[in-house]
């Protein structure tokens, strides 16, 4: 019976259906963490009679023929990139993107990667760095004996160093952003890189024409919502249960069928 493996592919939609909400709701603490989405889509039909097909010599024509489903498949895992809400932390070193934009991150590979965590610290030599260690591009060094470190909402870094009554400009930060941020590749870390279905990067300074703004002494949190969470994994338990009811209705079916004298 095709409703056998038809109420299977229900079953295993929902099963990634759940593995992306769990996945969610793992990250609602993740800084900066972009929630994600399952979509589906319908299988391919057989055809028991074709539409439009000719039904008599006079002319006449099958006005909506029969056609059977066979389930349901996977189209796309889609990361919704609405901003989260910001937090203040009052660490210096703590920025966040108010508006469009990526920090630009140098991996030790050389490869660039993209982050709106901006949880960053100081490395042992001053260099700007994330919780990993690795660079925000193009790279800021905060000057030896620095007691304060200013960040504007332009991504300009100020540095007021003891000896000097004037802040001193130490670097500028940059934003990237892309067409389609949604293409981007999570890497794990918070971070993403760039991809065909992404676009390549268009890079900027904050505040100007297309670029957020950054907020010092802040991090964006993740923009899951609990309530929608729980309420989404809710309806796709009872389509797992409803599926799994399918296939056992199916095989007491099968079962009648078989035991007829």
């Amino acid at each position: 019976m095709r409703s056998l493996t038809t109420a299977a592919t229900g079953m295993q939609a929902q099963q990634m259906n759940v593995e992306v909400i769990s996945n969610n709701i793992a990250n609602m603490n993740t800084t900066a963490f972009q929630r994600q989405r399952a979509e589906f889509q319908d299988l391919i039909y057989q055809s028991v009679e074709r539409m439009g097909a000719s039904s008599s010599d006079a002319g006449t024509i099958v006005p909506t023929g029969v056609q059977v489903g066979l389930g349901v498949q996977a189209a796309s895992v889609y990361r919704i990139t609405e901003q989260g809400s910001l937090t203040q932390t009052g660490n210096r070193y703590d920025l966040a993107i108010s508006g469009q934009g990526y920090f630009r991150v140098q991996l030790p590979s050389g490869e660039d990667a993209f982050t709106r965590a901006g949880n960053f610290a100081i490395s042992p030599d001053g260099q700007l760095v994330t919780t990993d260690g690795f660079t925000v591009a193009p790279g800021i060094a905060i000057p030896q004996g620095a007691r304060d470190v200013a960040i504007n909402q332009q991504g300009q870094v100020q540095a007021i160093i003891d000896g000097q009554p004037d802040a001193q400009i130490v670097g500028q930060l940059e934003l990237s952003t892309f067409f389609n941020e949604a293409g981007l590749e999570a890497r794990g870390d918070n971070l993403f890189t760039e991809t065909a279905a992404s676009g390549a990067p268009t890079t900027g300074t904050p505040g100007s024409s297309g670029f957020g703004v950054v907020r010092q002494g802040f991090v964006e949190t993740s923009n899951v919502n609990a309530v929608s969470e729980i309420t989404a994994l809710i309806q796709a338990q009872r389509a797992y249960e409803m599926n799994a009811r399918v296939i056992s209705a199916s095989d007491e079916m099968l079962s009648t069928s078989s035991n007829l004298r």
